[in-house]
């Protein structure tokens, strides 16, 4: 059985990218296509890149919780929700 490459081939990611495609494929809101948008990843490349960046029990974590969840893929949610984040979540702070 060939071993499944997790980048697409014409894509190659910085340490920056990976580490936002992780944020984001935990960000609970963050649908699977927007990932694919923003950095051509399909869910199943995400999901090789999250097996080899995170420790065995995170990524088990981590699948265990976005499997057939309603906000990781547009197709499940509502059709009412255009975001894909909270809008809390990227609150600017104050540094006083």
């Amino acid at each position: 059985m060939a071993k499944r490459q997790f980048l697409h081939p014409s894509k190659k990611l910085t340490i920056v990218d990976v580490s936002r495609v992780v944020e984001m494929a935990w960000e609970d809101r963050t649908p699977f296509e927007a990932i694919k948008e923003q950095f051509n990843l399909r869910e199943a490349h995400v999901i090789d890149l999250m097996r080899r960046e995170l420790q065995k029990g995170a990524f088990r974590v981590w699948r265990k919780r976005v499997s057939n969840r309603k906000a990781k893929h547009r197709m499940l949610r509502s059709a009412a929700i255009k975001r894909g984040y909270c809008p809390t979540q990227y609150k600017i702070r104050s540094k006083t």
